[in-house]
Order: structure tokens, then C-alpha cells, then sequence
């Protein structure tokens, strides 16, 4: 009777809120006045929520690679209701904001494959990467678009060589057998042609940067089995009158490590970020070209170079500086004296920043709060304005959980880190001397990291009675190179004790119910969350979005740019299979949700299938959801909303909650198995 009357009041109190839609508005409609203490009591995980799938996955425009020209500020942003494709915007020097490439030309490289910097805006006229043939095409007012690169070749990175009339580029050429070929390449403006080749030899290329006399040229180099977060080189080069390169020279360094994102500071001295210390620290080199450190602090200048083109830093005049980094898991931004070394805080109220860069005598960032605010922003003084924001809804803070940055002991007596959400809804509480489940998330790192940055999928889960722990599990980025490097040999092994031991530090706080913890996980972080539930009996549920669950069979879908990874990552050959859940699914015994898009070439639907066979046959509950609408291993949203709502139907029969409203029915196999921690 009492779960009755709490799904009925759960259902009246739905009716009674408004969720957020495509309009920026908030609702304005009371609730009925709460039973108990301000709030209705129900059952963690049934509570009704104005956050809901299409805000989750319609409301996700997102804003990059910021450049600043004389015409404007040129941005990349992403258009939800087009399937995430990208287009081209300008914030005009007016204020007004002008759509100069549609979202259905689909900027995006495939350089390093994760891409990254797809654009260079030179004016008016813009030359970019069209994600469908990567092909670069110059993008003038009042002409169609005109390709300027071969077919087989991909671009990134590009920058201006005035002098020399045509842009500097990376290249990933396509066209020959085995491996693709890198390079930097000048690239004629106005006709098509296979470019100049200025730099090769190395196995990768990223970040050509020019001096302000455009007399030298900068770029950093690496090759295998490296990534570049492991150990890169620094180059400098003269360019004569017509750019060609003369005189090219390694930087050497009484160190290795990282070396990324140079810069020529107003002056033409050239800086970098580097973690010769452990931390990604700014420097710079002495007229000897000697590098000397800038400021030595204990945080990451930089993030894991997945992408090309993102700075972390850039100069106000020629003796000052804006840089961000970031503190166990807290983004800062300061002003540095390049001179005395000298430091001032600016705008310490966000939770991630990126793209910063010059525009004039300003520094503008894309910046994000753990609130919904984000945008593009200027600094001024000692706080930043914003100047430019997608078109979002407004989400009633009362709904808003905020973060809770923690750490915790685990294996090897070592410390890893997380960010706890608790439940947050002004309309209801949960039954008394109860815990909320958890719903425990693993990055798609690796190398990634978790941040405190507003996320609506975090809310989804929260606004109804769930608690969320993001876990920056060891081998993430923003604690460190000993911290990043602590995963190779260990993936599969320390970051699924990472997760284990988060479970159990939380359940101990009284934070969760012990008895309904759940994990989940996308593609690497699937990996995570199903090799957890075969060698672990702590959670009571998994969730694994197209999670690698055959390293041996991964290993035979990867591409030049993390063809060495792997085996560091695992130690060895032994570990591909001994580490899959694919050879440990005798421990799989806890219910498991497998959500897999049909034409994903990176991860096989048949991964997700044998498992799913597997596990059935084992008498355990299990559930199988495809889609077949995906493309370039990207799902729709509509598929990623259904396969959210099969997520919550998932959690509410496995812990024994009825979900408010009206959910798909999701048909469990071996349900009647099922047993109750």
C-alpha cells in the first residue's frame, strides 16, 4: 500500500512541474503544498523530475576553437537539434552574431582521428576541414565552397603565413599503404595542389605557430610508442620571405617529458607548457634557447593533447599573460607578470575553461560553471564578461546539485579523486534512515579527466533521488604526469580498483546505499564498469555504452595514433585477454544493461552480443539494447534519450523502485532471477 500511495504522489507531483524545454524559461507553477518537512517522501530513484531525455541531449550546443580576427571572433559551435554536427559562427565586432558555415557542412577533422583545431579564418574567408571527405575548402562571402587539398588527406592545426600567401597545416596523408604519413605543409590559398612539404620524418605533427614577424616557425614532433602526454620535441625553424624553412633544430632539454602548446609571445620569444616537474608548468626560452620556467606551481597548465589546437594560455602585451590550469579537479585562471612572476587571480568561479586566446590586447576563453552558464568570455580586469552564449534553457537552481570534490585511499595505499553529486529536489526526501543508490560514472579516458563543469545527464540522475560519483580514477589528467602515468601496465586493474574502492569509501560515509550501487560507463569507461562487475561483486548493476569488452579484438580496430597505446596501457600481450571481461564472464553475475550501436566500428556489436548470450545463459539478468541509427561511431539523440529512459527503467526493477511517469517498458532476460542485496 505504501509503494502505491508514494508512486501516486510521485505521479501528481510530475503534473505539477514544468520541465525545461527548448524555450529560456522557468516554470512558474507552485507545487502542491509537500506532506513532511517541506517535501514529499518517496522511495531515492522514484522522485519526478523536470529534467528530462530532450533535456539531456537537446540542449547540448557546445562552443570550441575560438579565433579572433580584424573581421571578428570566428567559433565553432554544435548544433543539437542537427545531430551534433558543427558549424561556424562570428561575434562581430557590432555585437551581432553572423552563422557563417551551416552546421550541415559539418566542420570537424579527423587528424590523430579525435581531430581538433578543423579551421583558420583569415578575414572574412575561412578554411576548413568538411568532417564527410575531410577535404579543406576555402569558405568565402558570396561563393561556394572551394576544395584546395587531395582527396585521401586530412588538415588540422592550420595557421596564417601572410608573407608567404597560403596557410601552414598538419597533415595526415591517407593515400599510400600501412600507416598514414604526417607531416606540416604549406597550403597556396587560392588553387588546389598537393602544398609544400616544410616538415617530416616524425610520426605525428601539431601546433605550427608563427613569430608576430612571421621570421620563425615553431611545432612539436613525436613519435611512437609515444602519445603526446608521454614525451614529445619541441622544433624551431627560420622561414625566409617566401616561407620556406631553413635552418629546422630540435630543442634539446635537459629533461623529457610532454612539451606542448608553444606560443611567440609580442616580442617573438618563444613559450611552451611542459612537465618536466610532474606538472604541466609554463616556460619559455632564453635568448641561448635554453628553456627557464615561467612559473613553477603544483598544477597542469595543459590537458592530454586528444585534439589539436588547444591553448591554455595567451598574452595580454608583451610582459603579461593569461593562463588557466588546473588543482585537484578545480579550474583556475590568473594573470602572470612575465617579468617578476608575479600572479593575480581572475574569475575563480569556473569549473572548466579552454581555447584561450589573444584577440587584440584582450584574452577571451570558452568557459563553463557548475552551473548551466557557459559561453565565450573577455577578461577584464580581474573578472571575466560574457559576450557570447548558446541559446540554452534555464534550469531552476533549486534542482541543481552541485559537486563535491573528494578524495580517498585505494590500492597501493594511493590516493584517487572524485566529485560526489548527492540528490537534490525541493519536493521531495527520501524514507527515513535510508541512502540513495549510486550511480557510479567512469570517463572515456583513459587520459581524460572528470570535471566539475555543469553536465544535464548528472542532473537527470540526481533530481530523482540518485547520488553520482564521477571518479578521476589514477591515469586521469589534472593530478599530475606521476598520477596520468600510474594507469600504464595497470589499466583494467587501478582504475577498476579505483572504482571499487570509491564505492566502498562512499558507502562507509553513509553517503549510499550499500545495497544499490551501480556503474557505468562509455567505450573505455565500459571497459571499466564491465570489467568491475566480472572480477567484483560490489555493484548490483552495470551499464556499459559500447564498453571494449575484447582488448585483443579492440586492438585490431585501432589507428596510427594509439597503435602503441594499448600495450602500455595493459603492460602486455598476456594482459589483452586476461583484463577483457570477455575471458572473465564466469564472474559476471550482477544484472547488466548493454547499450550498443549496430555499426560502431571501433567496438563491435558482436562484443556486446557474446557477453549478452553469455550472461543470459547464466541464468543472470541482462538486457540487450541496439541501435542501428548510428554513424561514425556517433548515436543519435534520439537513440541516446531512449536508451537513457531504458537506463532508469533498468535501476527502478533491479532496485526495486517504480520510476515516476511514464517510462518504454525495457524487458530484463532472467528478471525473475533477480536477487535482492
Amino acid at each position: 500500500m505504501r509503494l502505491i500511495i508514494t508512486t501516486l504522489l510521485a505521479l501528481i507531483s510530475q503534473f505539477l512541474l514544468t520541465g525545461c524545454d527548448n524555450a529560456a524559461k522557468v516554470t512558474d507553477l507552485e507545487p502542491a503544498t509537500p506532506q513532511v518537512a517541506g517535501a514529499y517522501v518517496a522511495e531515492y530513484g522514484s522522485w519526478a523530475s523536470p529534467v528530462t531525455p530532450e533535456d539531456v541531449y537537446d540542449l547540448a550546443d557546445d562552443i570550441s576553437d575560438v579565433r579572433a580576427t580584424t573581421q571578428g571572433i570566428y567559433f565553432v559551435q554544435s548544433n543539437a537539434n542537427n545531430e551534433g554536427k558543427k558549424g561556424v559562427y562570428r561575434f562581430d565586432i557590432d555585437g551581432g552574431v553572423t552563422k557563417v558555415v551551416s552546421s550541415n557542412f559539418n566542420i570537424r577533422s579527423r587528424v590523430h582521428e579525435y581531430g581538433g583545431a578543423p579551421y583558420a579564418a583569415i578575414g572574412n574567408s575561412l578554411f576548413a576541414t568538411k568532417f564527410s571527405d575531410q577535404i579543406l575548402y576555402r569558405i568565402a562571402p558570396n561563393q561556394a565552397p572551394f576544395a584546395l587539398t587531395p582527396n585521401g588527406t586530412r588538415h588540422a592545426g592550420c595557421i596564417s603565413n601572410p608573407k608567404a600567401s597560403r596557410l601552414i597545416c598538419v597533415r595526415e596523408d591517407h593515400r599510400g599503404k600501412g600507416e598514414p604519413v604526417h607531416s606540416l605543409v604549406g597550403i597556396n590559398l587560392s588553387y588546389a595542389d598537393e602544398g609544400e612539404t616544410l616538415a617530416s620524418g616524425a610520426d605525428f605533427y601539431s601546433m605550427p605557430v608563427l613569430s608576430p614577424d612571421q621570421s620563425q616557425l615553431a611545432w612539436i614532433a613525436w613519435n611512437h610508442p609515444n602519445m603526446p602526454w608521454d614525451q614529445t620535441e619541441l622544433w624551431l625553424a627560420d622561414l625566409d620571405a617566401k616561407g620556406v624553412i631553413q635552418n629546422p633544430r630540435k630543442i634539446e632539454t635537459q629533461q623529457k617529458g610532454s612539451i606542448t602548446q608553444p606560443l611567440f609571445s609580442p616580442t617573438g620569444q618563444l613559450y611552451f607548457i611542459a612537465d618536466f616537474n610532474n606538472w604541466w608548468n609554463i616556460y619559455r626560452l632564453d635568448p641561448q634557447l635554453i628553456p627557464e620556467i615561467v612559473l613553477e606551481k603544483q598544477a597542469d597548465f595543459a590537458d592530454a593533447d586528444w585534439q589539436v589546437g588547444k591553448y591554455n594560455y595567451a598574452f595580454e602585451n608583451e610582459h603579461r599573460m593569461v593562463a588557466s590550469y588546473n588543482h585537484d579537479g578545480l579550474a583556475q585562471l590568473i594573470r602572470i607578470d612575465t617579468h617578476s612572476g608575479v600572479t593575480e587571480p581572475i574569475a575563480v568561479d569556473f569549473a572548466e575553461i579552454n581555447y584561450v586566446t589573444q584577440n587584440g590586447n584582450d584574452v577571451l576563453f570558452v568557459g563553463a560553471k557548475e552551473t548551466p552558464e557557459k559561453g565565450i568570455y573577455k577578461i577584464q580586469g580581474r573578472a571575466a564578461q560574457l559576450i557570447y552564449a548558446p541559446n540554452l534553457s534555464v534550469m531552476d537552481p533549486n534542482f541543481i546539485s552541485r559537486p563535491q570534490s573528494l578524495s580517498y585511499r585505494t590500492g597501493n595505499d594511493e590516493t584517487a579523486h572524485g566529485y560526489l553529486y548527492p540528490p537534490k529536489n525541493p519536493n521531495y526526501t527520501g524514507p527515513t534512515n535510508k541512502e540513495p543508490p549510486l550511480v557510479l560514472m567512469m570517463h572515456p579516458g583513459p587520459t581524460a579527466k572528470a570535471s566539475r563543469a555543469f553536465r544535464r545527464d548528472i542532473q537527470y540522475w540526481t533530481s530523482r533521488g540518485f547520488a553520482v560519483f564521477d571518479v578521476n580514477y589514477r591515469g586521469s589528467t589534472g593530478f599530475g604526469r606521476d598520477y596520468r602515468n600510474s594507469l600504464y601496465g595497470n589499466w583494467g586493474k587501478s582504475d577498476v580498483e579505483d572504482a571499487v574502492r570509491a564505492a566502498g569509501f562512499l558507502v562507509n560515509r553513509g553517503d549510499v546505499d550499500g545495497r544499490q550501487l551501480a556503474i557505468r560507463g562509455n567505450r573505455a569507461g565500459g571497459f571499466t564498469a564491465l570489467s568491475a562487475v566480472a572480477n567484483y561483486s560490489t555493484f548490483g548493476a552495470g551499464v556499459s555504452y559500447s564498453g571494449i569488452s575484447d582488448m585483443e579484438e579492440f586492438k585490431r580496430h585501432s589507428h596510427k595514433f594509439e597503435s602503441h597505446y594499448l600495450l602500455r596501457l595493459l603492460g602486455s600481450v598476456e594482459n589483452y585477454r586476461e583484463r577483457s571481461a570477455m575471458a572473465n564472464l564466469k564472474g559476471v553475475n550482477e544484472p547488466l544493461l548493454l547499450i550498443q550501436g549496430v555499426n560502431d566500428s571501433l567496438i563491435p556489436a558482436e562484443q556486446s552480443l557474446i557477453i549478452y548470450e553469455a550472461v543470459k545463459r547464466k541464468g543472470v539478468p541482462v538486457t540487450y539494447l541496439a541501435f542501428s541509427d548510428d554513424a561514425a561511431n556517433r548515436v543519435s539523440p534520439e537513440s541516446k534519450k531512449q536508451a537513457l529512459e531504458a537506463e532508469l527503467s533498468f535501476y527502478g526493477q533491479i532496485f526495486g523502485f517504480t520510476p515516476a511517469g511514464s517510462l518504454p517498458a525495457l524487458a530484463i532476460e532472467n528478471i525473475e532471477h533477480l536477487r535482492r542485496r
